[in-house]
């Protein structure tokens, strides 16, 4: 049976070991499983011929969880996990979480606010000699100066905020093990200044040669323009094939931004999912019930990294990149065969996908040649020429996996993009093949707006496409004979959506017939394109001006239009109305949202007046909104 990586002294004493190479400082539990950075990036180190052990969350008000393991021979290495420790623990509406599913038994609590930057001050002052390598999503979208929700300002780079040494961007494997041959060479952590995929620092301009200098954060801070244009530039050259070298002084240092590291090959996909895991979360979170976030993966494939999707309010374009990066069928199959081993399997595999499952290849070969597309989106307004939409690899790997020995079904529940299954020639194909075998009753896609204006800022297709996309999921399944339903995903309060463009969103929601019972509201996370949007009121990429909800009772309207037929958010979505100049939805028409109550009267009152509104009824009205993830 596979061990555990160590995470006490007792562990490296049972392996014989007096020091490790490395010690990874981790803000989630301890799960070894390769849905989790820090088990991913150790077990990578641990091939590589390292000694590696693991803190997970330690406690921050004291040294002492610090010193577990001793002082590592190379490195510390930090992240909060594998979300942003703010997200993690605030809301939309900032207000605090109640569970944390990264950590034992999904109790709050056990990881600080800025975890990055709390763990290195800590090392630091405990080992002020030993290199600081910070990664994950949380350094990798605040490695420049960026724009704080939950604080309401401009921050510098994390790099700067941390004292680390070096910040590795993206999803890391490539970075880190250059950084690790650099250190067993001696290289001092000062002198690695070359890793693809890292951000370094030094005094000033006069010390780089090469690139692309950024306004300081001190100007970012203080001028919005700028921010917006500094933005534009990190987008802009965010590729591995083109992208060059960018610069931004944060206060007495410069962080300089090396290119991405290139995508990882197939073979060096296949090399970390091969990894030895034990696929569960550490025995000493038995008795608090063990790890919450496996139960969404531990049955589930990851088959694909990147995403060419082009959502503006999505993260991964920073992180994973555009180009896809896949594993082979092999790999994967591999893995799918020790699922059916591993204990409480009972059939089912959950998924087999990526940030968007039916992304198995990249949206061109250009891509691999010259780079993605400057400025330009693969799928939005509308599809590019060049894209290559095709679903024949991912069809056949889900054909093999149903074939497999003790697999029962074989979902997709990871989010597809409708709008490239209408452009595939074998969309029809595939969507009659996937709601035969591969749907559990319901399908995620998420339109998240229906306005054009809203639609372009979020960089997503249009309404008539998701439109049309329904009429071929419903002939689809009246071909089967099957009852199975979109469950669409919303979102409020995105930059470039008014009260006007929230209100037709319900008037569309009340023709579908849909009663979302979740809905998300836009959270400005750092490092996006929406973000940006967010903070200066300018589209980046055009300088245009970006209309966005800001005051509590106006995003408070958004959200309850979505949800105009519940009664405890009536009085507010009939102010919503009121305030959009749109009284004629108050009545009793099949066209109104809700019904005025006892001597409010209505400007919709029409033929029905004094009926009650017949209630519309179909197969949509079940649909729920769970948690989104990957959008």
């Amino acid at each position: 049976m596979q061990d555990f990586l160590p995470i006490s002294k007792e562990d490296m004493e049972r392996r014989g070991w007096e020091q490790l190479d490395f010690v990874f400082v981790s803000g989630d539990a301890y799960v070894d499983h390769p849905s989790f950075g820090p088990a991913i990036l150790c077990r990578l180190l641990e091939k590589h011929g390292y000694k590696v052990g693991i803190i997970p969350q330690p406690d921050w008000h004291s040294s002492r969880d610090f010193m577990s393991l001793g002082k590592p021979r190379l490195a510390f290495l930090v992240s909060a996990g594998n979300m942003d420790s703010l997200l993690n623990q605030f809301t939309a509406a900032k207000k605090k979480r109640r569970q944390d599913a990264y950590s034992p038994g999904g109790e709050a609590g056990h990881r600080p606010l800025r975890a990055t930057a709390v763990y290195c001050r800590k090392l630091r002052e405990i080992y002020p000699d030993v290199p600081l390598v910070i990664g994950g999503i949380e350094a990798s979208l605040r490695r420049f100066a960026h724009y704080d929700y939950w604080s309401d300002e401009v921050r510098p780079s994390l790099l700067a905020e941390s004292g680390a040494d070096l910040l590795v961007y993206g999803m890391g494997e490539k970075a880190l093990l250059a950084i690790a041959a650099d250190l067993q060479q001696g290289v001092e952590i000062g002198n690695i200044q070359d890793v693809p995929g890292t951000c370094y620092k030094v005094p000033g301009f006069d010390y780089i040669w090469d690139y692309l200098p950024l306004a300081s954060f001190e100007e970012v801070a203080e001028d919005k323009k700028k921010f917006a244009e500094a933005y534009k530039l990190e987008y802009l050259e965010q590729d591995a094939l083109r992208g060059r070298k960018l610069a931004q002084q944060n206060g007495e240092i410069c962080v300089v931004q090396n290119p991405p590291s290139p995508p990882l090959t197939e073979a060096e996909m296949d090399e970390i999912y091969d990894l030895p895991y034990c696929r569960t979360w550490h025995p000493r979170y038995d008795k608090a019930g063990g790890v919450p976030a496996i139960k969404e993966v531990q049955f589930s494939l990851v088959s694909q990294r990147g995403c060419f999707g082009g959502c503006n309010f999505c993260a991964i374009i920073s992180h994973e990149g555009r180009v896809i990066q896949r594993r082979s069928q092999a790999s994967i199959l591999r893995e799918a065969e020790i699922l059916t081993q591993l204990p409480g399997f009972k059939g089912y595999i959950h998924d087999v996908g990526g940030p968007t499952a039916n992304f198995r290849q990249p949206s061109c070969q250009k891509q691999l040649e010259l780079g993605t597309c400057r400025g330009k989106d693969c799928l939005s307004p509308v599809p590019c020429k060049n894209l290559e939409a095709d679903h024949g690899d991912y069809l056949e790997l889900l054909r093999k996996l149903r074939a497999l020995p003790g697999v029962k079904k074989v979902f997709v529940r990871s989010g597809l993009r409708f709008d490239y299954i209408m452009r595939a020639k074998d969309g029809m194909k595939f969507l009659e093949e996937l709601c035969q075998y591969h749907v559990s009753g319901q399908l995620k896609i998420a339109p998240e707006h229906i306005t054009d204006r809203v639609t372009w800022v979020m960089g997503k297709s249009n309404k008539q496409v998701y439109v049309d996309f329904v009429r071929k999921f419903e002939a689809v399944n009246k071909k089967l004979g099957k009852k199975q339903y979109l469950v669409p995903y919303f979102m409020s309060s995105h930059p470039g959506a008014t009260l006007k463009d929230a209100v037709e969103l319900a008037e569309f929601l009340h023709e579908m017939g849909y009663h979302p019972q979740q809905v998300q509201d836009f959270i400005p996370t750092p490092g996006t394109l929406s973000t940006c949007m967010y903070y200066t009121g300018l589209h980046p990429l055009t300088g245009e001006k970006i209309y966005t909800a800001k005051s509590y009772e106006e995003k408070q309207m958004q959200r309850a239009l979505m949800q105009y037929w519940l009664p405890g958010n009536y009085e507010i979505v009939c102010k919503a109305l009121k305030a959009a100049h749109r009284e004629d939805l108050i009545g009793y028409d099949r066209h109104c949202l809700v019904r005025p109550r006892k001597g409010q009267g209505s400007k919709a009152e029409g033929k029905a007046n004094g009926q009650a509104r017949p209630e519309r009824h179909n197969n949509h009205n079940k649909h729920t909104r769970k948690k989104k993830v990957h959008r």
